[in-house]
């Protein structure tokens, strides 16, 4: 389809078809289509798959209804991500575990290696195309490839079903701060699903679409990143995820040193940031904080709804609040930014 390809931690993956602009502003406006294969699929199955997914995730996953989807993280003992995931509850004994791409082998051994329970760990991304139809019209693009019953899918809720004639694990959730919904099923189905919903879409304007507009799409929306937000050396609270941990659910992987974590307080936090002089303030670029260095960016670039150029950087705990002038270092030059939260765009639901 005439994209630009890229290597993605070894994946060979379009970093954009028509324009990261045009893909942006058809997600915002109507639909888009990403293929997500590269992402990674872990199941858990056996009579004690809920204390096993508790026990790896920082989320209350005994709380999950079946049919329901939660963010969550997996922990090393010292607090810090191994990665941050998607954990769906397909039954009691089942539960389905979307990765991100990158780290699948070091989480499935993560996972494995904490098994000791009455469960089974699958390595299960070889089974799995994911499809993400993100954007206002997704519902009514896919509404035509399925007779579920879309719109009765709550937010973070999935369905199994049928689309476009294939079984699909269809999900209400995504990656770019609008409704959507990512759909799983079998790789050999992909080249026609896939053109089947460009084709569902067309009335619409949908857009195939790559990295670059997944990347600001994400980054507007204020969600985290592997890698770049969250890594091995952050923790939850440090990230503004303490939503997503439960401390008061029993052990879990990380809960002790979280538990000490918050007891004593963190010494640094994300917070998101503009940029008021002239430049971008990019992945790593130093932040000052009156001339001093003080923290770091760990995504930034230019915001195509907003027309502005955004970031998110670690600030010391007792200066990471809105309305604080920093400096982020362009080229070995302070230019000037102001700090604001992290959520830069919400959609009007």
């Amino acid at each position: 389809m005439g994209a630009k390809m890229v290597d993605f931690g070894g994946w060979d993956m379009p970093l954009q078809y028509s324009g990261i602009l045009e893909e942006h502003r058809a997600v915002r406006a109507n639909v888009g289509v990403f293929d997500v294969s590269h992402m990674g699929e872990i199941e858990i199955h056996g009579p004690d798959a809920g204390a096993l997914t508790d026990y790896v995730t920082t989320n209350a996953a005994a709380k999950l209804e079946i049919g329901q989807v939660q963010y969550a993280g997996l922990l090393y003992a010292h607090g810090g991500f191994v990665d941050d995931i998607l954990v769906h509850k397909i039954a009691s004994d089942h539960y389905f575990l979307c990765v991100n791409a990158s780290n699948q082998d070091k989480d499935y051994q993560h996972i494995a290696a904490a098994n000791r329970f009455q469960a089974k760990v699958d390595f299960a991304s070889d089974r799995y195309t994911q499809l993400a139809i993100q954007g206002p019209r997704a519902l009514e693009t896919l509404q035509k490839l399925t007779t579920a019953h879309l719109a009765a899918i709550g937010y973070y809720h999935f369905i199994d079903g049928v689309v476009a004639g294939t079984p699909a694990r269809i999900a209400r959730t995504g990656y770019t701060g609008e409704d959507g919904f990512e759909i799983y099923f079998a790789p050999e189905q992909s080249e026609r699903v896939w053109n089947q919903i460009l084709d569902a879409g067309q009335e619409f304007g949908i857009k195939p679409c790559g990295l670059g507009a997944r990347n600001t799409l994400r980054l507007e929306a204020g969600m985290a990143l592997y890698g770049h937000e969250i890594h091995a050396t952050i923790t939850p609270f440090e990230a503004g995820l303490a939503w997503i941990v439960k401390l008061d659910k029993g052990d879990f992987i990380g809960c002790a040193a979280l538990a000490r974590q918050k007891e004593q307080g963190v010494t640094r936090r994300l917070i998101g940031f503009e940029m008021t002089g002239r430049g971008i303030g990019r992945d790593d670029y130093e932040v000052l904080l009156e001339g001093s260095p003080a923290g770091w960016v760990t995504s930034g670039g230019p915001s195509p709804t907003l027309n502005k150029n955004i970031g998110m950087c670690y600030l010391p705990a007792g200066r990471s609040k809105p309305n604080q002038r920093i400096q982020i270092v362009i080229r070995n030059q302070p230019v000037e930014a102001v700090t604001i939260p992290a959520q830069f765009y919400k959609r009007i639901k």
